[in-house]
């Protein structure tokens, strides 16, 4: 059993590290940035839902982590919608600040 549970807390643990080294290396679009995002909150879910089932807590706490990490998603979304919408691509060098 702990032996299980050390190979699923390295799995989450490279699933994060692989979604950081996306969200750091691939900056050139707005969409692969998003997508790397949603997979770093992928694999902190599965480590909360690792983390309440070991020690017999209540899972309410990972529906409330859900709610967030959707309305996170809409919000991105409706960034990229905007952002092609206006400059009609989603490359990060086409988009001015000034």
């Amino acid at each position: 059993m702990l032996m299980m549970i050390m190979n699923m807390l390295i799995f989450i643990f490279i699933m994060f590290m692989l979604g950081n080294m996306i969200f750091v290396s691939k900056h050139k679009h707005l969409l692969i940035v998003l997508m790397s995002l949603e997979f770093i909150v992928l694999s902190i879910f599965f480590l909360l839902l690792l983390y309440l089932s070991m020690i017999y807590f209540n899972l309410y706490m990972l529906m409330v982590f859900l709610v967030f990490s959707v309305c996170e998603g809409a919000l991105g979304l409706s960034i990229l919608v905007s952002m092609i919408r206006t400059h009609g691509n989603d490359y990060f060098q086409s988009f001015n600040l000034i």
